[in-house]
């Protein structure tokens, strides 16, 4: 969540700001009145606490000489209910003080630009060359049901719709992929791997900001309160809450040395109210895969590290010869915890769309207020790390990019060079005969 002070010290510029999200001043005014309230509360408690103590040393000062001290008592009681009284109150306040910051998303970074949708992007540059056809492309399922790798009939016969069963080279394939993205990580990229759970507790979702705003986004199980993940984002940054990176029992944390993780997680969206929205074949889906990265990070630095995870997200769709875009998003179109975010968007020929498989953001000290996560500076001071998260990449629209990009006219899929070699040096999936 932002910091209190923000809204407490400079509340127009906050709400300014936050008015380029869609939050209503109303709300940042809410917050306002309630951290004037908690204050207050707080304030008044200690002078009625002082003035108990004062009271009841009276008591015993009167009891020694012998004076009646029924009335004194009775002050007491009275000061001991109106503190009861205030200390329940602030327990009110601040669950709605809370609740009320929850809500609200993290600040824009100032060179964002200014939009209420995806209309309002920013193409920042194209990579790779747009293939020229001489025969008319396939889409991705016509090209399945050819190559024999796609069943999305038994998927809704599994489970329902937006589960697809992926068979056979297809299957190989998309292990290949991931072990490609792992590798590039973790050899070239100084990544650290890890494997996490799938499922998470509340506390883990609420501090990397799934909850509570997309609650109903989410598959919950209310026999365990466990949620399963929507992105390995939630499990990875939250390995770290509660911690201090202190270079003796965690890394230390400098502008010149980040912590950096990835993992490879199946993935589990709802993604209520999303009917009709480019749901054929697996354009939208509520399992799949991705290999996520996080990093953390000195606030010095996040931003420049951002530039960073772009290129290490970026350097997985080149290396498998793809034509792409890199999109900075407006303050509408950007996740709910995010301060700056790129999109990585693969050309897909045959559904002819640009289709999103990396978000990568900077969510400045946002998550990590949430997360209680910290570090120990130069200076010997404890501050809240900075989070950054990337994909690299989500695994459906990058087959599905992939196989129409590198199609054959006869409906066979070329297979780039860079991930032959996780297939025994396959070189083109074949028609299923």
């Amino acid at each position: 969540m932002i910091d209190i002070k923000k809204i407490r010290d400079d509340f127009e510029e906050t709400a300014a700001q936050l008015a380029r999200r869609g939050v209503e001043k109303e709300t940042v005014k809410k917050a306002f009145d309630l951290d004037i309230r908690r204050r207050s509360l707080i304030s008044r408690t200690e002078e009625l606490k002082a003035k108990r103590n004062a009271a009841s040393k009276e008591i015993g000062a009167k009891a020694k000489a012998g004076e009646d001290v029924a009335a004194a008592k009775a002050e007491v009681r009275s000061i001991g209910d109106e503190i009861a009284a205030c200390d329940k109150e602030l327990a009110e306040v601040e669950t709605s003080l809370r609740d009320t910051m929850l809500m609200i998303p993290n600040l824009p970074a100032p060179e964002i630009p200014t939009g209420p949708d995806s209309t309002c992007n920013k193409v920042v540059r194209f990579v790779g060359e747009e293939r020229k056809f001489d025969f008319e492309p396939k889409d991705h399922i016509a090209l399945g049901e050819g190559l024999g790798i796609f069943d999305f009939p038994r998927g809704v016969k599994l489970t329902g719709t937006g589960f697809p069963v992926i068979l056979g080279q297809g299957s190989r394939l998309q292990r290949a992929l991931i072990q490609y993205m792992l590798d590039v990580h973790t050899q070239t990229q100084g990544y650290t791997e890890m494997i996490p759970p799938y499922v998470v507790n509340s506390a883990s979702m609420t501090g990397t900001g799934q909850l509570p705003k997309f609650a109903e986004d989410l598959y919950h199980s209310n026999a365990d309160d466990f949620w399963l993940i929507p992105t390995a984002e939630v499990p990875v940054t939250n390995f770290y809450r509660d911690d201090v990176f202190d270079g003796v029992k965690l890394p230390k944390i400098t502008p010149e040395s980040p912590v950096k993780l990835t993992a490879y997680t199946p993935c589990f969206r709802r993604e209520a109210g999303s009917a009709g929205k480019m749901t054929r074949g697996m354009l939208r889906v509520h399992q799949f895969d991705k290999v996520e990265m996080v990093n953390f990070v000195h606030p010095e630095s996040s931003f420049k590290q951002l530039e960073t995870l772009v290129g290490e997200a970026e350097s997985i769709l080149t290396g498998l010869g793809l034509n792409f875009r890199v999109l900075l998003l407006c303050s509408g179109d950007m996740g709910f915890s995010a301060a700056k975010c790129y999109d990585l968007e693969l050309w897909a020929p045959g559904t002819k769309q640009w289709l999103e498989v990396s978000s990568c953001s900077c969510f400045t000290d946002y998550q990590a207020r949430r997360l209680n996560c910290r570090f120990k500076d130069s200076d010997g001071k404890t501050k809240l790390v900075h989070t950054l998260n990337g994909s690299g990449v989500a695994l459906p629209r990058l087959m599905v990019a992939l196989l129409e990009q590198w199609q054959n006219e006869d409906g066979s899929v070329t297979l780039p060079p860079a991930i032959r070699p996780y297939l025994g040096g396959q070189e083109k999936l074949e028609l299923v005969k």
